[in-house]
C-alpha cells in the first residue's frame, strides 16, 4: 500500500487556506463565496492592495488547487506529491492563515463561538 499522507497533507493546506479565504472574503464582503474558483478570484482582489499579504499569499489557493485534486481523484498518478512539497505547503498555508487572522476584526480572530 503506498504511503498517501503527502496528497492528503497537501489536500488538507489547501482546504485550511480556502476555508481562511472564505472568512476573509465574508467578513469584507458580507457575502459567501460558494466555488473554489469564486473563493481564488475574490480573495486575490480582496487581498491585492492589502500591505499583509503578499504575491505567494494570494498565489497558494491556485498552486495547491492541484494537490487537493490529485489526493481527490487521483487526476494525475504520475505526479507524485512528496514529502517535501508536503511540508512546503503546510508551511505556506499556516503562513496565509496567520495573515488572514492578522487582517480579521478582534471579535472574530480567535474565537470559538459559532
Amino acid at each position: 500500500m503506498l504511503d498517501r499522507w503527502p496528497d492528503e497533507a497537501g489536500r488538507a493546506a489547501y482546504l485550511a487556506g480556502l476555508h481562511a479565504a472564505q472568512a476573509l472574503i465574508f467578513e469584507r464582503t458580507g457575502r459567501v463565496a460558494k466555488t473554489h474558483k469564486g473563493v481564488h478570484v475574490e480573495f486575490w482582489r480582496l487581498t491585492a492592495a492589502e500591505p499583509g499579504f503578499d504575491a505567494d499569499h494570494r498565489a497558494f489557493l491556485g498552486r495547491t488547487y492541484e494537490l487537493k485534486a490529485a489526493a481527490d481523484y487521483l487526476t494525475d498518478p504520475v505526479r507524485e506529491v512528496t514529502p517535501e512539497l508536503a511540508k512546503q505547503t503546510i508551511h505556506m498555508a499556516r503562513r496565509l492563515l496567520d495573515a488572514v487572522v492578522a487582517v480579521l476584526p478582534p471579535d472574530t480572530a480567535g474565537s470559538t463561538q459559532p
